[in-house]
């Protein structure tokens, strides 16, 4: 079985007319999972309502100005955080249900059950103190430090193959001994951070795979064979973390990688070479069809 963490509650995160990052990326999900013949492999389970557990992880992930600015503004019925990044009444507690399904997540993972964080507002991109690239709070590396308060888990590995760099789960994780973090990602490109492929931080648990325009999935097994897995072997992660990002598709409008949503089985089984038991949680992912094949690419090889 495969749990799926979801709450209609993520479509009241409202982004406006035309932004990439809508509600429509979800149900599109949604409705091809439920299309798939092994539908009954999938568990669907809400996410634990927002409590103290999740505020006090956000809290200490987050400056107390950054919390408060997005409380403030969505209170006020909504508005620009940056330039691309708008939030609606609802998003200051969608977002924080968005932690507790990640949240959820890694006790999924820790009870021996693959889970699919399928949620929004995304979060790598979000740094201490800055919502930034559609995200506000950083999902991944909250789930990081959780995962850590357990007495089974010493370290966590987190793995980044959305497009673009996450620089905000990279700033918030590199000085903590216990995680690792590797990205593979299109540069140039947004947010133009990661730029040099190596092997960083005080630890040596950084990792940045930067990839060309025009990248294909040769490319990606490459890194995989060469970097991703002696890295990841290296560290022996006790949980391992997908930001799954599906926006390095070829028919994704914000970036320029050419992978194909059946590509997505290929990464899936390096990562269950690294844990028979993966959280996936989503990040990016604009172009709707790809965006769901992709996940169902995912979530079938986990069977």
């Amino acid at each position: 079985m495969i749990s799926v963490i979801y709450s209609p509650e993520f479509l009241e995160h409202d982004t406006g007319y035309g932004h990439p990052e809508k509600a429509k990326r979800l149900t599109a999900i949604a409705e091809a999972l439920k299309a798939v013949e092994w539908q009954d492999q999938l568990e669907w389970r809400l996410p634990t309502p927002v409590n103290s557990r999740v505020i006090a992880y956000v809290q200490q992930i987050h400056t107390p100005e950054h919390i408060q600015r997005i409380k403030r503004v969505a209170e006020q019925g909504g508005g620009y955080l940056d330039g691309d990044t708008p939030i609606s009444a609802r998003s200051y507690e969608v977002a924080l249900l968005a932690v507790s399904a990640w949240l959820d997540g890694v006790d999924q993972v820790l009870n021996q059950q693959p889970a699919f964080v399928m949620a929004r507002p995304p979060g790598h991109h979000a740094t201490r103190d800055r919502a930034m690239g559609f995200c506000l709070f950083s999902n991944a590396a909250i789930a990081a430090h959780y995962a850590l308060s357990k007495p089974q888990i010493q370290r966590v590995g987190i793995l980044d193959w959305d497009v673009h760099h996450g620089n905000g789960t990279e700033a918030i994780i590199r000085d903590n001994p216990n995680i690792a973090y590797c990205s593979l990602h299109q540069h140039p490109c947004y947010p133009y951070t990661g730029t040099e492929k190596a092997i960083s931080g005080k630890y040596q648990n950084i990792l940045n795979l930067p990839l060309k325009a025009g990248s294909a999935i040769a490319d990606y097994q490459r890194l995989f064979e060469q970097e991703v897995m002696p890295f990841f072997n290296n560290w022996q992660p006790d949980l391992l973390i997908v930001s799954a990002g599906y926006d390095a598709n070829d028919s994704d409008p914000l970036a320029g990688i050419m992978l194909q949503p059946e590509d997505y089985q290929i990464l899936t089984e390096y990562v269950l070479d690294i844990t028979k038991y993966p959280l996936f949680g989503l990040e990016g992912g604009y172009h709707l069809a790809a965006l769901a094949r992709s996940v169902v690419a995912t979530l079938s090889t986990c069977l």
